[in-house]
């Protein structure tokens, strides 16, 4: 009896907090088919307002769907580079062993405690000075500026570090014996053993890179550039703003990341835990 009432006490306090997770959720849903006045007066049951609501958005001279765009543009480009270039410094630190490797390595780490808000005046002036030069692809207003930073991060790269702790050496010293080159057993041995690593990464920097507000905020300067947490933001601090178009459109926004998640999703935690298949 003891059993069976401590059971039945935990389920509901799971029920409970699996309510208070997910309703947040419904809520935003059940409000993207409503108008302003049934968002605000609490309306908790689906409405007729789905179709309008779309076409206000669509119809918007804000540009959604080009956000939707430039967000997946710069969210796929920066995480393909961003696994590259973490995956192969995280190999290099934990694989090559120098004098100054650990110290190297405690830098790095300790960039991590650097806030955003310290780096972005130098960012905007490396990026500003990049405008009018040969290279000024690169420069503010372009998505380069916005991917460029994001390629390269301490989390990424100590995540593939500590991931590539118990990858088997014994599999470099065989391949190396039989005479693959460093970049053969990166990428024909090293990589394709690490899928639920890159999946985990991958699904962490989409989603960063996906969600990112404020340096697209500061170096997007065009309104045809602008991503969607910017979208998202002219929306809501309009002069009457729609609740019922800003429900839509953060309910559309959530879409990829949810795919993107649910996709890799078995994975995610063997990638998390350092497991290798």
């Amino acid at each position: 009896m003891s059993k069976k009432f401590t059971l039945i006490v935990k389920y509901i306090f799971l029920s409970i907090i699996s309510f208070v997770s997910i309703f947040p959720f419904f809520w935003m849903i059940i409000s993207a088919t409503n108008n302003s006045v049934d968002i605000t007066n609490g309306k908790l049951i689906p409405g007729s307002r789905l179709m309008e609501n779309l076409n206000n958005l669509l119809n918007s001279d804000l540009g959604f769907i080009n956000s939707l765009g430039n967000s997946a543009k710069i969210s796929i480009i920066a995480t393909i580079l961003a696994l590259l270039v973490s995956s192969i410094a995280g190999y290099g630190f934990e694989i090559f062993k120098t004098p100054a490797r650990e110290r190297l390595f405690n830098l790095l780490l300790l960039s991590m405690m650097i806030p955003f808000s310290a780096l972005m005046i130098p960012l905007f002036k490396i990026f500003s000075s990049l405008k009018n030069s040969p290279i000024s692809f690169l420069g503010l207003d372009t998505i380069s500026a916005i991917i460029l930073p994001t390629i390269c991060t301490a989390f990424l790269i100590f995540f593939f570090r500590q991931n590539a702790k118990s990858f088997p050496k014994e599999i470099l010293e065989a391949a190396r014996i039989d005479g693959v080159g460093e970049v053969g057993i990166f990428f024909k041995i090293f990589a394709p053993t690490m899928k639920t690593t890159y999946a985990a990464a991958a699904i962490i920097t989409f989603m960063h890179n996906w969600n990112n507000f404020l340096w697209p905020l500061i170096a997007l300067q065009t309104p045809s550039k602008r991503t969607v947490p910017l979208i998202l933001s002219a929306l809501g601090f309009s002069f009457s703003p729609d609740y019922g178009v800003i429900m839509l459109a953060i309910v559309i926004a959530t879409l990829p990341t949810a795919l993107v998640f649910f996709i890799m999703q078995k994975h995610f935690v063997a990638g998390m835990t350092g497991s290798i298949k």
